[in-house]
């Protein structure tokens, strides 16, 4: 098979050569990630309606776009659905490619202010709720006269997995703040950290790396156990006592590093100004893709133009806020004086007002409901 175009690709716009066959194949996860094809049509249905409250979508355009949704759902259950095994990369993309064969140029709306990487935890969690609801439902039945019994709300399955659970969230945290602190961004305070034996400038943020490490000893732990587990016949055997020292340090490990973790935090300094000194024009690439959407450019169009925009600013070697004006409409004739304004980071931000948004009120409405939860409990 031919290298696939890299341009015939949603994210193809900055690029101008051939994909890797192999390259492509090692990237593909349709093959594995169809399973999700329902949860993904009906979370880009929702998509649709939501874009139609904001009039990024017309009524025609948003029952052409369910119509067209629906009818690939039924190609899908009915065995039809044609894969194009040399552009569908994953269940979004497939569905997207047959939505515009479908419908022409209103499919490339519905993406706009999405991600395949939302699309993604989207389809996984609906997908997955539809999953478990059915395995909730058998083990409730047969589980809840053990658990009032013993007082509990629910049944766990098993109890080092119970310790597992808490140490992914002091984990999850380790590694921005590390990569945070390789760019100056943070610092660890001294009683955090440690030095080196040989290099007597270092500081080393160790209590994040073994947070991070530690995360790994425990579920690796539960793991170790549930290998144990699988072959074991019913009732109590003695193979079962090796759950109580790795159940023990789990607990003694979680504890830990939720205490070192809430150090760290308390004690972290922040070096805003580094961080600001570290913003780069081509991080507003979106922000012009946005700039075309609210001109009535399909989003899918934008996303090429600007990659477009950011492979001239390479090659002339400037930022993409140094191109001329008429650079940028020998690319698309729509851009006007106005773009001059998407070149503001701190309106980049404030605009993303969403719920779970970057702007100030998002933030701050986020910090609100933390520590109302935090209350709570």
């Amino acid at each position: 098979m031919a290298p696939t175009s890299a341009p015939t690709l949603l994210w193809g716009g900055r690029f101008t050569g051939a994909i890797d066959d192999l390259m492509f194949q090692f990237n593909e996860s349709l093959s594995f990630d169809k399973v999700l094809y329902k949860a993904d049509l009906h979370g880009s249905i929702t998509w649709a309606k939501a874009l139609r409250k904001l009039d990024i979508l017309n009524d025609t355009e948003l029952e052409q776009i369910v119509s067209g949704l629906q009818q690939i759902e039924k190609e899908w259950e009915e065995g039809k659905f044609v894969i194009d095994t040399k552009s569908d990369e994953d269940i979004h993309t497939a569905n997207e490619r047959r939505l515009g064969e479908l419908i022409g140029d209103a499919a490339g709306k519905l993406h706009t202010g999405r991600s395949r990487n939302e699309q993604v935890g989207v389809d996984m969690r609906l997908w997955a709720g539809e999953q478990l609801a059915g395995i909730a439902g058998a083990l409730k039945d047969l589980l809840s006269f053990m658990a009032k019994d013993l007082g509990f709300h629910s049944v766990h399955p098993t109890a080092l997995g119970e310790s597992a659970d808490g140490s992914l969230e002091p984990s999850g945290g380790g590694p921005d703040p590390l990569l945070h602190a390789e760019f100056g961004f943070v610092q660890v305070a001294d009683a955090y950290s440690t030095g080196s034996s040989l290099m007597p400038q270092k500081k080393n943020p160790d209590s994040l790396e073994l947070i991070r490490g530690k995360a790994g000893r425990v579920m690796g732990q539960a793991s170790g156990f549930l290998a144990s587990l699988k072959s074991l016949p019913t009732s109590y055997n003695k193979d079962l006592q090796e759950s109580v020292e790795p159940m023990i340090d789990c607990i003694k490990t979680v504890s830990n590093c939720v205490r070192i973790t809430q150090g760290v935090i308390a004690t972290l300094t922040i070096h805003g100004d580094k961080m600001k000194a570290a913003l780069t024009d081509d991080m507003l690439a979106t922000d012009i893709a946005d700039y075309l959407v609210r001109k009535g450019v399909p989003f899918r169009k934008t996303h090429h133009i600007a990659g477009a925009i950011v492979r001239k600013a390479e090659e002339a070697k400037v930022s993409i806020s140094a191109l001329p004006l008429k650079d940028l409409q020998e690319i698309s004739p729509l851009f006007e004086d106005d773009v001059a304004q998407v070149f503001d980071f701190e309106r980049s931000v404030e605009q993303r007002s969403t719920y779970g948004g970057t702007s100030s009120s998002s933030v701050l409405a986020q910090i609100a409901a933390i520590e109302a939860f935090v209350g709570k409990n």
